[in-house]
């Protein structure tokens, strides 16, 4: 491969002008400038980006770490990101940390010898960047965490407003006659789990309902853990007549589990689901779900990077972005058949507010 003092011989021209035309650190008049570039693609040089970090202290690489490649909310936030840091001359390096925080960590130390121009987070399970965080901003590195927070995170964020999509959803069911209402959320460890199952307790407490601790399950963001709370939830009496899911991924094994105990969505049972992925509308019933947008999570993260790049030194900015309800078929009117509503009782006397 040949190197810039090859490029610079076959120009005609000086190192450093070779030097100013690769790099753009000074103007460089034609013919000079076309005659280097031609002797570039004559050649097929290609610059060392590590050896351009170590002479800037970055180089063009944005580090991007998710939690779970496989979940299908993922890749629309990474391909956000990626296409507005693609678009500015800037590359994309993605890591999967399967939720583990140790992974996340090793991850974290490997990146920052590459010289990232900034770093995108979406946090593990039980994560705390502070220390790493701070460690990169020391070496004008920025980060952006995006859909969850980590614990004591005080710096840029863009997050989806969790809660008010949870208690929308929640308030619709209850629109609908729905009574007996049952949740399946993520791990509560996590920011975006606990917001909207606060958003789902918010609704059922402006409609004066009392909600039994057995209809609140918890599991972990995927298809198993909904099927298999699901099926908890359809053995308790009385059965509830919806249930609010924490992402589509466990409304999904919600429906699963509906169908396996011979029980039909919608006329026996709604599911609602929360993120709005694509599937969603292949399902069969196709799945209502709150929606949030991973490329527009992607996209607002990766230019408020780049800003925090060009020089924004303004506080720490927290981002959220609005979510819409988006009905299909999976959510109905209540089964007509009366039921015993010992465990969901309508309290009396309660304000709403």
């Amino acid at each position: 491969m040949a190197n810039m003092q090859e490029i610079a011989k076959m120009a005609g021209v000086s190192l450093g002008t070779v030097s100013h035309v690769l790099n753009n650190t000074a103007k460089v008049r034609e013919p000079k400038r076309t005659r280097v570039l031609e002797a570039v693609q004559l050649a097929g040089y290609q610059p060392s980006q590590l050896a351009r970090g170590l002479r800037r202290d970055t180089t063009n690489m944005i580090g991007m770490i998710i939690p779970d490649i496989t979940n299908p909310f993922f890749p629309a936030v990474v391909r956000g990101a990626e296409d507005v840091a693609f678009s500015h001359g800037y590359r994309l390096i993605l890591c999967n940390t399967d939720n583990d925080h140790s992974k996340e960590i090793i991850h974290l130390n490997e990146l920052r010898t590459y010289l990232p121009a900034g770093l995108i987070v979406i946090p593990s399970n039980f994560s705390d960047l502070t220390t790493h965080a701070e460690s990169y901003r020391r070496a004008g590195t920025g980060v952006v965490c995006v859909d969850r927070l980590p614990k004591n995170w005080s710096g840029d964020s863009v997050t989806a407003n969790n809660e008010a999509g949870a208690y929308n959803a929640t308030r619709h069911l209850l629109q609908l006659g729905h009574t007996r209402l049952a949740t399946i959320t993520g791990p509560l460890h996590l920011t975006n789990a606990k917001e909207r199952l606060g958003g789902f307790k918010r609704a059922m407490k402006g409609a004066k309902l009392h909600l039994s601790p057995e209809y609140i399950q918890e599991t972990t963001f995927d298809k198993q853990g909904g099927h298999a709370k699901t099926l908890i939830l359809l053995r308790l009496i009385p059965r509830p007549t919806a249930i609010f899911a924490g992402n589509d991924m466990i409304a999904l094994g919600a429906l699963l589990a509906v169908r396996e105990a011979g029980l039909r969505c919608p006329e026996d049972i709604s599911i609602m689901g929360f993120d709005d992925l694509d599937l969603a509308e292949t399902t069969n019933p196709s799945l209502s779900s709150v929606s949030q947008s991973g490329y527009q999570l992607g996209t607002t993260a990766a230019r408020l990077l780049l800003d925090r790049r060009e020089g924004d030194t303004s506080p720490a900015k927290h981002i959220v972005l609005e979510t819409l309800l988006n009905l299909r078929n999976s959510v109905a009117p209540p089964p007509e058949a009366p039921q015993d509503n010992s465990s969901m009782k309508r309290r009396r006397g309660s304000k709403q507010k």
